[in-house]
């Protein structure tokens, strides 16, 4: 009952905002190209930017769309710039965000921006002379921008005002939306029921063993009906097909945070580990299996690294001398923000890769049919 009570205003203000936006009352545009949305139901921690990633690599190798100026855009989670910004690859997690910049440093050959506004960055993505006229643009973009044929949006499902062409919302294996609860006493920061609103449903981190059963059982707690694992897709109670997808994650061989980082550290078999992120369970497990992990800060998701963590960090390297320090590839963008790290810390720093695969081949090729013929 008090769960109920403290849930309650924040239920009621969700369901007006989207009354406003179904009902017409508040206007919703859509981009002049088209536009994939990449989103959650959850704050944090269903592994958007691996996903994001995987969505990059399946774009630049199809035939079609391999060809086309591809742009992603964020908000840029706790920069300090503001308004529309072009990420560089030699830029800071400060001026951009650790996502974006990730990204950007992954895919040098497409463009990458940040921008609250997702409706005005669109618009200045597919139509870069509008930007580039102006004073502010000068200063924020590169002439050389190319106007952009399509649009990924990372973390804009809540973004109403924008309607995207195509919308891919990832639920965590690990944290079901339908045994969850709202914000606060839950993880959920919106209804549950709006994951009917997407095009696509990704359940996210499974374990490789999924059966059919379960991804059966999957699809109906989330609503969709006469499950067809061939074709991994359902139908909804108002008729509407719906595809559902399983992926996993893997983690490839671990990479220097910064060029005086010494390899041979990578073979002791002893871990410091730091993380800033909202679940570092998966990679926690992951390097159990190869190292024994005898220290492990954990800090809040995109947390900025201080003078005092690298201090407390560097005690702990002290104390277990031979040990390498392991964070995630989304940390590793904010620690080289970091001024004040010694070179014998930077040595030992290292990052594990994170990447996206789908359970089998024919979910991946399936996606990559339902992606194309919703695109067009």
């Amino acid at each position: 009952m008090i769960d109920k009570m403290l849930l309650f205003p924040y239920w009621l203000s969700l369901k007006f905002r989207h009354f406003l936006y179904d009902s017409g009352l508040k206007k919703v545009r859509q981009a002049d190209v088209p536009t994939i949305c990449i989103g959650n139901i959850t704050v944090g921690g269903t592994g958007k930017t691996p996903q994001t990633e995987m969505l990059i690599r399946t774009l630049l190798q199809d035939e079609e769309w391999g060809s086309r100026n591809l742009a992603v855009l964020s908000r840029g989670y706790k920069r300090k710039t503001k308004g529309f910004q072009q990420v560089t690859a030699d830029g800071s997690a400060l001026a951009y965000g650790d996502e974006p910049l990730q990204i950007k440093k992954k895919f040098p050959e497409i463009t990458v921006a940040v921008d609250k506004s997702r409706i005005e960055g669109c618009d200045f993505l597919a139509h870069p002379e509008k930007l580039q006229s102006s004073k502010k643009g000068r200063k924020c973009i590169d002439k050389n921008m190319p106007a952009a044929d399509l649009i990924i949006l990372d973390d804009a499902f809540q973004h109403r005002a924008l309607k995207p062409t195509l919308s891919i919302v990832l639920v965590d294996y690990n944290r079901p939306i339908f045994k969850d609860h709202l914000l606060p006493v839950g993880r959920l920061r919106d209804l549950p029921e709006r994951i009917a609103a997407a095009d696509i449903v990704i359940i996210s981190k499974c374990p490789n063993d999924v059966n059919a059963w379960e991804k059966c059982t999957w699809a109906e707690n989330l609503g969709i009906r006469n499950f067809d694992a061939s074709s991994c897709s359902g139908t909804r109670r108002n008729g509407k097909k719906q595809h559902i997808f399983f992926t996993t994650i893997t983690y490839d061989t671990a990479q220097a945070i910064f060029p005086e980082g010494n390899p041979r550290y990578v073979y002791t078999n002893r871990l410091i580990l730091f993380s800033g992120i909202a679940n570092d369970a998966p990679l926690m497990s992951y390097l159990s299996s190869d190292y024994k992990i005898v220290r492990h800060f954990k800090f809040s998701d995109h947390h900025k690294f201080s003078t005092g963590d690298i201090n407390a960090i560097a005690s702990a390297a002290k104390a277990f001398p031979t040990s390498v320090i392991m964070t995630t590839e989304k940390d590793c963008q904010r620690v080289r923000d970091c001024r004040k790290i010694k070179e014998e810390l930077k040595q030992r720093m290292f990052y594990s890769p994170i990447k996206t695969a789908f359970l089998s081949e024919n979910e991946q090729e399936k996606f990559i049919s339902v992606l194309k013929d919703g695109l067009r």
